[in-house]
């Protein structure tokens, strides 16, 4: 599972192909992912907006932002975690994403970036 420390901030990630809604027929290949972020910081933080940069194995790149993560732009305590899935179609079976998320310290209201590691998205009878 890819993961990552950037201000004291970690963020996890895990993806799963979702062979139930893909249509392999129609270049539709769905892929879920499950992301934890824990605050290993000091302060408490919001996540406020998120960033994704989406690439399919036809080099073909998608960016994705917006405010929060499922509608919530969660507040973590120190030592607090926070996780949620989501999902994201691609045209290809094999593809990768990675990101940002925007961050906000509670305490002095500043602002700050938080690096999501790059985790690959492959169809399972790619893996055979």
């Amino acid at each position: 599972m890819p993961s990552k420390i950037t201000n004291r901030i970690r963020i996890s990630v895990s993806s799963r192909y979702e062979a139930e809604v893909s249509m392999p027929d129609k270049n539709k290949f769905v892929h879920s992912y499950n992301v934890t972020i824990e605050n290993q910081g000091f302060h408490k933080v919001q996540l406020v907006r998120r960033h994704w940069i989406i690439v399919d194995s036809n080099n073909v790149r998608r960016e994705v932002k917006g405010e929060g993560v499922i509608g919530l732009q969660p507040i973590l305590q120190p030592e607090e975690t926070h996780h949620y899935q989501s999902w994201s179609p691609l045209t290809t079976p094999i593809g990768k994403m990675r990101g940002t998320y925007l961050m906000k310290n509670l305490e002095d209201n500043t602002y700050f970036k938080v690096e999501i590691p790059e985790f690959k998205l492959i169809a399972d009878f790619k893996l055979n």
